[in-house]
């Protein structure tokens, strides 16, 4: 009667999702949650990559019957956008969609790995 018993005692479970601080970087990083977690994969919309680096906050989704399978989903949104815009940024360069229409590049801007500047000249002021 005591064995079986001790078969059915509830496990405690861990949350499916938890927010996290990323402790090491790199294509599977590892993330400090209620314990750290190493060697996950990270998801990310079809077309889109991205290395979260040490340091940042993310989202880290458990899978599988006993989430045992943590996955690095994403980070906290920030920033002071309207409904409609994207803005997509990294260390040094950004790129912001405007529901104007108007796309905004920032940083040091390439066309197949030339610099803009070089294939196209300048503007003059004032002509």
């Amino acid at each position: 009667m005591w064995l079986s018993k001790q078969n059915h005692k509830d496990k405690i479970r861990e949350q499916t999702a938890e927010v996290g601080i990323v402790t090491l970087e790199g294509g599977r990083p590892a993330v400090c949650l209620t314990g750290e977690r190493r060697n996950l994969p990270i998801l990310t919309p079809g077309g889109y990559y991205w290395q979260p680096a040490a340091g940042d906050t993310v989202l880290v989704l458990k899978s599988g019957a006993d989430g045992e399978q943590a996955w690095v989903l994403g980070m906290p949104g920030g920033g002071d956008l309207r409904p409609g815009e994207v803005w997509i940024q990294g260390i040094g360069s950004g790129i912001h969609l405007d529901v104007s229409g108007a796309v905004d590049l920032r940083g040091i801007v390439k066309l197949n790995g030339t610099n803009i500047e070089d294939i196209f000249e300048r503007k003059k002021s004032g002509g």
